[in-house]
């Protein structure tokens, strides 16, 4: 043991244990050092943007269809996330929900068909106390100290642990190689590989670029965000003259996201 690395140590484990998951090793990737030439490219810049806990807070009211579609579509189109119309299959970094659905521990008998049915556009919640991460046998899954909740897809062996202990269903798992359903692909954006788990990483390369999320971008105000710890930053005034809610907030899990009614 003590003449192989940590790496070389999990490669073999992962090929020994989970080869018979997907087909392929669980540790191929698409590209040698791709995900690391990726890292290394989007090192924290002098203008990047920075917070002790980001946040975000979306605006139902002024969410229309257009705008999500917007912010599913360049989301999805800059990460280099596959299309494929199988349900059971599909990958999903953001998208929508009727409000029953996204919120269904709100469900009251009285409750209007406006609201019942409103469009909600969900994503991970990145959570201050996410159970994901504490599941993750191989810490693919982490927690920045800025609050983002990462995914390292080197590190991921398949095992889903993390797909179930999300409540939200914020997390999908690539049963085909994802290259065959990306019509356009991102050369900035590294690709995921067959065997592994993918979601929303709050745009972390952007933000370290000094760039907005590209969901906020597109959203016409709709989608905001900031710091929740820095009292004077935008979404501390918004969050503090208007009600929100957040998603399944009973659990404990604290999400970062919250919705304005």
């Amino acid at each position: 043991m003590s003449n192989i690395n940590r790496r070389e140590f999990l490669k073999i484990l992962g090929i020994g244990t989970f080869m018979g998951l997907g087909g392929w090793s669980i540790f191929e990737v698409v590209g040698k050092g791709e995900i690391e030439a990726f890292v290394e490219k989007y090192k924290k810049a002098p203008e990047a943007l920075q917070a002790k806990r980001w946040a975000m807070v979306i605006d139902l009211k002024k969410l229309d269809q257009k705008i999500i579609h917007d912010c599913t579509e360049v989301c999805h189109r800059i990460h280099n996330v596959p299309k494929i119309l199988n349900p059971k299959e599909e990958i999903k970094w953001i998208w929508e929900e009727k409000f029953k659905n996204a919120f269904p521990e709100m469900k009251d008998d009285y409750m209007s068909p406006e609201i019942k049915n409103m469009p909600v556009l969900v994503l991970c919640n990145h959570c201050e106390n996410p159970p994901c991460v504490r599941v993750c046998p191989t810490k693919a899954t982490f927690k920045r100290k800025d609050g983002i909740v990462m995914m390292d897809m080197h590190r991921c062996i398949g095992c889903r642990f993390c797909m179930a202990g999300c409540p939200y269903g914020a997390r999908s798992f690539n049963w085909r190689d994802p290259r065959q359903y990306v019509k356009n692909e991102n050369p900035e954006f590294p690709f995921r590989m067959k065997g592994v788990v993918e979601k929303c990483t709050f745009c972390y390369e952007r933000l370290d670029r000094g760039l907005p999320p590209a969901c906020v971008e597109a959203s016409k105000g709709a989608i905001m965000y900031g710091d929740i710890t820095d009292p004077n930053s935008e979404i501390r005034k918004i969050l503090s003259s208007n009600f929100a809610i957040r998603r399944k907030a009973k659990l404990g899990t604290k999400p970062s996201v919250y919705y304005l009614l």
